[in-house]
């Protein structure tokens, strides 16, 4: 087959596990390779084989380093890649701490889990990979400088531009050759906002057949937000956090946020607006990141404000287990930065645990959210949670900011795709969930009516022609996951949420009585269940 074809491994109806296959003219390349998070309907994808073979694809690129880009690299090497992984040389340092602490967390995770499988009589299982698997992958990593074209063959070449949403992020431009004319390809990957502390606004050039498209805030716009105005809004929630014998806790991404919150909470604290507290970062892999960033500070915009916070006395850094328990002892307001940035695994768990009881407590959401995680839960206002198999009513006040967000919003989302015309052929819509590629999808119709707009479902295939996208249909004759299954909560949100919303109802009926009456309906139910089946 001459034409190239695309296949949606990931990232399509969901804002995880990015994951596309290029197949053109037998050479095979993998955009990302991402771990899904979300519902554990989705993470149990992480388990499963991938939908193609591993030791048929010549290489990985990878877009950068942010768990849900990169986390399946590991498991990709362990299940036969041999082949090289191009990226830039910010994306190789971080992914070479990032992927071996993924590598932990599944080991410690996996560990708790088959210890709670030997009491329930279950089967135990393997983790995707451990940290000794993220090593050996590291050895497969290539660095390439933006801008700069890479062969892969004698019809397929790439170049890096810089995405703005990360240290070290890019969009993948790919020029596909072998018939009359060459196919111009890019994929975005995630597209950083206009006003980020770290990062320089996206860039990329114009003239493409083919654009694949990031859609996370498709369906949201932020208020324009100068450095000034975001901490501002910073400073009024740290305020109202303010109690004496309270703590402000910040689930974040290790990598990039919790450097940019702590340059912004570090000149507040300077300026006087803000009295200066402890600001403990208790992440191991926060601190390591820190490092890299340190070192690449001469090249990144505003670096020199980060270096001067790390340089300021009442910033901690926990590398021990023992430090981050000790945290639970500290007296006086004190703010904690830990990973990971949607609740899913990492410390912040514990911290959560000992803190969302407690009227005192205040919880700051600064990213996205993605269906199904905790930090989803928290920032939807649920009243109660499960944390580690414990029930915790949630008292400690909830507060969200956007500002600090990674992603462009829907209208910087249009910007970038105006200023990549003409999109000749098509348009894909990945990385975000229905409402935001819907309200996008729609959005551009009316305001860019010349582009023709495509939203892939999970494991769909396109064969990428000079007319349009031929949808080939699924890979496989069995979808991994049906499209309603993507990117919304599952049975386990559904059924956990039950449980909760119960044990609440019968802990407001005073007597016997009245609970026993609860009790029997629910049990009446599922009689009459067993019975239809």
């Amino acid at each position: 087959m001459s034409d190239p074809v695309l296949y949606f491994h990931g990232a399509a109806g969901s804002v995880t596990g990015s994951c596309f296959l290029l197949d053109h003219r037998g050479v095979r390349i993998v955009i990302d390779c991402g771990m899904f998070q979300g519902s554990k309907t989705e993470k149990e994808l992480n388990y499963r084989p991938f939908p193609f073979e591993p030791a048929a694809v010549d290489a990985v690129i990878l877009t950068h380093a942010h768990i849900d880009h990169s986390g399946l690299v590991p498991k990709l090497v362990k299940a036969g890649f041999a082949g090289h992984i191009y990226c830039t040389a910010a994306t190789l340092d971080l992914c070479g701490i990032m992927l071996q602490d993924s590598g932990h967390i599944q080991e410690s995770e996996v560990e708790q889990l088959n210890r709670r499988n030997r009491w329930r009589s279950r089967d135990a299982i393997e983790p995707i990979y451990n940290a000794d698997d993220a090593r050996v992958a590291m050895t497969q990593f290539q660095a390439v400088a933006h801008k700069e074209w890479h062969e892969l063959s004698g019809h397929l070449r790439f170049r890096f531009w810089d995405a703005g949403h990360l240290l070290g992020s890019a969009s993948v431009e790919i020029e596909l050759s072998g018939t009359d004319e060459p196919i111009r390809m890019l994929f975005s990957g995630d597209i950083g906002p206009q006003h980020k502390l770290l990062e320089a606004a996206p860039e990329a050039p114009q003239g493409f057949d083919y654009v694949i498209c990031e859609s996370t805030y498709g369906d949201r716009e932020r208020d324009e937000v100068s450095d000034e105005a975001r901490r501002g809004l910073l400073l009024e929630i740290v305020l109202k956090a303010h109690h004496p014998s309270g703590a402000l806790l910040i689930p974040s991404f290790a990598v990039e946020r919790t450097q940019e919150l702590l340059a912004d909470l570090n000149i507040l604290m300077d300026e006087g607006s803000l009295p200066r507290c402890p600001i403990v970062i208790d992440s191991p892999l926060a601190s390591r990141a820190t490092a890299i960033f340190k070192r690449y500070a001469r090249a990144m915009a505003n670096g020199n404000l980060l270096v001067k916070a790390l340089n300021s006395k009442n910033v901690r850094f926990t590398e021990t287990a023992e430090q981050s328990k000790a945290l639970d002892l500290i007296r006086g307001f004190h703010i904690i930065i830990a990973a990971s940035g949607m609740c899913e695994a990492g410390r912040i768990r514990h911290r959560l645990k000992n803190w969302l009881w407690r009227d005192e407590g205040s919880v700051l959401i600064v990213g996205f959210q993605a269906e199904g995680t905790l930090g989803r839960l928290l920032q939807d206002g649920a009243r109660t949670v499960r944390i580690q198999g414990d029930e915790i009513v949630v008292r400690a006040t909830i507060h969200s900011l956007e500002a600090y967000s990674g992603h462009a919003d829907a209208t910087e989302l249009m910007q970038w795709v105006a200023a990549r015309k003409p999109v000749r052929t098509g348009l894909f819509l990945v990385h975000g969930e229905d409402a935001a590629r819907d309200q996008l999808k729609s959005r551009l119709a009316l305001e860019q009516p010349d582009i023709t707009v495509l939203i892939p479902s999970l494991d769909a295939c396109y064969r990428l022609t000079r007319q349009g996208a031929e949808l080939l249909g699924p890979a496989s004759p069995r979808p991994r996951l049906a499209p309603q299954e993507v990117g919304h909560p599952d049975w386990h949100n559904e059924y956990q949420s039950i449980v909760i919303d119960l044990e609440e109802r019968l802990r407001r009926r005073p007597d016997r009585k009245g609970r026993a009456v609860i009790l029997r309906r629910v049990k009446r139910a599922l009689d009459d269940e067993m019975g239809e089946q």
